[in-house]
């Protein structure tokens, strides 16, 4: 909802996805600590580590992504990030 309503029509929500990509980050990140043995354990970590993710992780990066959200504007929707 708050994607919705905050992006501009140009600009492609599938570019304005920071959420996925800190939480992807932090996730593997904690799954990866230590070797993984088999697809079960893989699965258990993943599981284990989601459900203990702090929803604060989510709100930083929205955060960052409406503090980026002019100089996304400025730049049409196009790449920005040498701006920054």
């Amino acid at each position: 909802m708050l994607l919705d309503r905050e992006t501009l029509d140009f600009i492609p929500l599938a570019n304005l996805n920071p959420v996925d990509y800190t939480m992807r980050s932090v996730l593997q990140n904690r799954v990866n600590r230590t070797k993984i043995l088999d697809v079960d354990e893989s699965k258990r970590r993943i599981n284990s580590e989601w459900a203990a993710l702090s929803h604060t992780i989510g709100e930083c990066a929205v955060g960052e992504w409406l503090q980026h959200l002019p100089d996304c504007v400025r730049a049409g929707g196009g790449h920005f990030e040498h701006t920054l």
